[in-house]
């Protein structure tokens, strides 16, 4: 799946808005700044993290439209924090969440030299803790609530991409063969 980040244009905001379809939703994904119903223009805006510093981003599929959002921005000295993440309804389902978290962490990483990667998410999002779960994020039970997990990631951890973990399986295949010859 070829998809990568972009800063978000006028017309992603547009498309993200239309992913948030009531109020609930809005609160779950932004927060309580985030009032419903909201004008599209006004997203990024609605979105700046007080105090500033947040980077956002669109994850843009092959034909160069918006299938995703998310934040980064840190949150204490040494750890980077990855918000806001969405998926567009109807890309869900096919991988993009997880290239999505993996750019938004290598992304944030760069441009903080962090050491740390963390992130919220509801309890009861079990397909948005199960990805983080696999990217190597844990819970940081002291920070967490009864409804929100606090998760991080140690950099040092990282996950290897996909392609990162097929070339190194073939290498090692390789490798393999090598000895029994």
């Amino acid at each position: 799946m070829n998809a990568s980040l972009r800063a978000p244009t006028a017309s992603d905001y547009a498309a993200i808005a239309s992913w948030i379809p009531d109020a609930a939703a809005g609160l779950r994904w932004a927060g309580p700044r985030l009032s419903f119903p909201f004008a599209a223009s006004d997203l990024s805006a609605l979105l700046a993290v007080p105090g500033g510093g947040e980077f956002s981003y669109s994850l843009i599929d092959e034909s160069g439209s918006p299938c995703g959002f998310g934040q980064h921005w840190v949150l204490q000295p040494g750890a980077v924090h990855l918000g806001r993440i969405i998926v567009a309804p109807d890309a869900r389902g096919r991988g993009l969440g997880r290239v999505l978290c993996q750019q938004l962490v290598s992304a944030g990483l760069h441009a903080t030299s962090a050491t740390a990667v963390a992130l919220r998410a509801y309890r009861d999002n079990l397909v948005a803790v199960g990805l983080y779960s696999s990217l190597g994020f844990v819970e940081v039970a002291a920070e967490s609530t009864d409804d929100v997990l606090f998760m991080k990631m140690l950099a040092n951890r990282l996950f290897v991409t996909d392609t990162q973990q097929q070339v190194a399986a073939a290498r090692h295949l390789l490798r393999a063969g090598q000895r029994q010859r």
